[in-house]
């Protein structure tokens, strides 16, 4: 999985990996040969007593380390910009592809892990992969490259190689080996405890309101002690590691300077090539533990790119055919033939066989009992779901048919909750039309009847809106996402339940005005409220999932008894029209 990450999203860095390769061997190989030259400076120059030796190879080191500064910069610079675009792609890549997930699969996953997926998971590979083109291709050069050095300065010395550097990498692959299965319980851990903080804060209210402070300190300490917990054992083996290395270079060195020098007390050695070997010995072993950090590393990028790629290997149930059919003119009829939908892994289905037809310049009501499937019935008007069976068509195309971007330019739809982002009143309504005018924001405004208070404003359009609509009352983000679906002047209006904070006078005024705009349109509401249905051309009757009637509303009261029941249940009787 990760290799097939870095693969496809690190592949238009090839260029740029490329030239950090290059730098970085012309950086190893400068660092390999300062302690040749630093020999010749001590057997050549010292112990001869040549000043002009001396300086001659000082000035050729001073180049050299240069170079390799130089190397190593630019290196880091370009390894920097890999890592950085690899991450910008892919979570690029990721927010695209869960955007365009349907809400059956955004369910499945949840919106915390989705979070942590494209944020902290995507990082974790990001940082895997920056550290590789500064350290990773560097190492076998200087392993490689240190171990022929140091044979070529004393080959009776290279045994110790032999010994050091299998011990240090053997034991330090063992830690990594265990680190595994506990980074990959680590990364579901972050998960929880993002859940737990969104819904804490997003339910900071209802808290505050049941007294549950105390609850919800006890449920984030747990969470957040599981997770600690499991980040104090990552660290314990990891701690292991470096003591570890640090006592195999010690004790290495210790044998290396003892048993060079028998070798230069018999004459076999020179001090210089002691100290060149005893060089080249550190940075094989540093290479050695740099690629020991990265291997570190890669089991938990390992494991992100595993959940990463979960997600984008997920098929969105709701997407556009191969070929789409577009109908010649988008009236905004409606049709709905033995529609029956069932959620995946539920008992019973929410809808079964449901029949109904919206015509444009008509507007068609959907009431019943809480849980009855109406918001399901929108859904798939919409298509947020499609039909277990049946059949739903908009303009005599079914919406499974149509490519989804262009049936849902056809609709305007202002969902049970009026969610609002962050910004101002203009980009909220831009989100309904993105070159909407000025003139076209405060028409829609005053069909909404929200012109009111956001003219009251100093700020006017430009009024800000905190996330999620929160420095507004409830009525007042109803009426600004009413605003935001009638600006587009779609061909369908669906309405689900979205008169349901508005007072009945101004839902009487949100109604004439729309019943203005829409005259050509076909409009579809469904709410609990009678007053808000009683004028509607048809209203539609669910009850568990079916239809039980279909009528005016003096047709109803008298022929169904399920919305006569629900009428009188709220004082509602023929006569009683606002």
């Amino acid at each position: 999985m990760l290799w097939a990450l870095l693969r496809r999203y690190a592949g238009p860095y090839r260029g740029a990996v490329a030239v950090v390769a290059a730098l970085q061997m012309v950086s190893s190989l400068a660092s390999l040969y300062l302690p040749t030259i630093n020999a010749a400076i001590i057997d050549d120059g010292v112990a001869k007593g040549d000043t002009t030796r001396i300086v001659e190879l000082g000035a050729m080191m001073l180049g050299v380390t240069a170079l390799q500064v130089l190397c190593a910069i630019g290196a880091v610079y370009f390894g920097s910009r890999v890592g950085m675009g690899f991450g910008r792609d892919l979570r690029s890549a990721m927010f695209g592809h869960v955007v365009g997930l349907s809400a059956e699969e955004t369910a499945r996953f949840g919106a915390p892990t989705l979070l942590t997926r494209t944020t902290n998971d995507v990082q974790q590979i990001q940082v895997l992969l920056q550290m590789t083109c500064t350290m990773l291709i560097a190492a076998p050069i200087m392993c490689v490259g240190g171990i022929a050095m140091a044979i070529h300065q004393n080959a009776g010395l290279s045994w110790l190689l032999m010994v050091s550097v299998p011990l240090l990498g053997l034991s330090n692959w063992i830690i990594v080996s265990k680190l595994l299965p506990i980074f990959r319980r680590m990364q579901r851990l972050i998960d929880g405890i993002n859940r737990v903080l969104r819904e804490q804060l997003a339910g900071i209210r209802v808290i505050r309101a049941f007294a549950r402070e105390p609850f919800e300190r006890t449920r984030f300490r747990e969470a957040n002690e599981a997770l600690a917990d499991t980040a104090m054992t990552v660290g314990r083996l990891q701690a292991l590691m470096l003591p570890f290395t640090t006592l195999v270079i010690n004790l290495s060195s210790v044998a290396l300077i003892w048993f060079g020098g028998l070798r230069i007390d018999a004459g076999e050695m020179q001090v210089g090539s002691l100290i060149a070997f005893l060089s080249y010995f550190m940075q094989i072993l540093m290479a050695v533990l740099m690629a020991t950090l990265l291997l570190v590393m890669l089991p938990r990028a390992s494991v992100c790119a595993e959940r990463i790629s979960e997600v984008l290997a997920t098929t969105p149930a709701i997407s556009s055919p191969a070929v789409p059919t577009r109908p010649a003119v988008a009236r905004g009829a409606v049709e709905i033939v033995g529609a029956s939908f069932r959620y995946p892994g539920a008992d019973r289905p929410v809808l079964q066989r449901v029949s109904l037809s919206a015509r444009p310049g008509t507007t068609t009501a959907v009431v019943g009992s809480t849980g009855s499937g109406k918001s399901t019935l929108i859904s798939l008007i919409c298509r947020l779901f499609d039909v277990t069976e049946g059949a739903v068509a908009v303009d005599g195309v079914d919406v499974r048919d149509y490519d989804v971007e262009t049936l849902w330019s056809t609709i305007g739809l202002v969902p049970q909750r009026g969610y609002l982002f962050s910004g101002t009143v203009a980009d909220n309504l831009r989100y309904g039309k993105a070159d909407a005018g000025e003139d076209e924001m405060w028409a829609a405004l005053r069909v909404a009847a929200a012109d009111d208070f956001v003219g009251a404003h100093p700020d006017g359009l430009h009024m800000r809106v905190a996330q999620g609509g929160i420095n507004f009352s409830g009525g007042q983000r109803q009426r600004l996402a009413i605003a935001r679906g009638v600006i587009r002047r779609p061909a369908v209006y669906l309405f689900d339940d979205a008169f349901s904070a508005l007072d009945v006078r101004t839902d009487a005024r949100v109604r004439a005005a729309l019943a203005e705009v829409s005259a050509e349109s076909t409009v579809v509401i469904v709410s609990q409220r009678i007053s808000t249905v009683m004028d509607a051309d048809q209203i539609v009757v669910v009850d568990d999932g079916a239809v039980v009637g279909v009528g005016t509303h003096d047709e109803l009261i008298l022929e169904c008894p399920v919305y006569a029941e629900f009428a009188d249940s709220q004082a509602v009787a023929t006569g009683d029209r606002r």
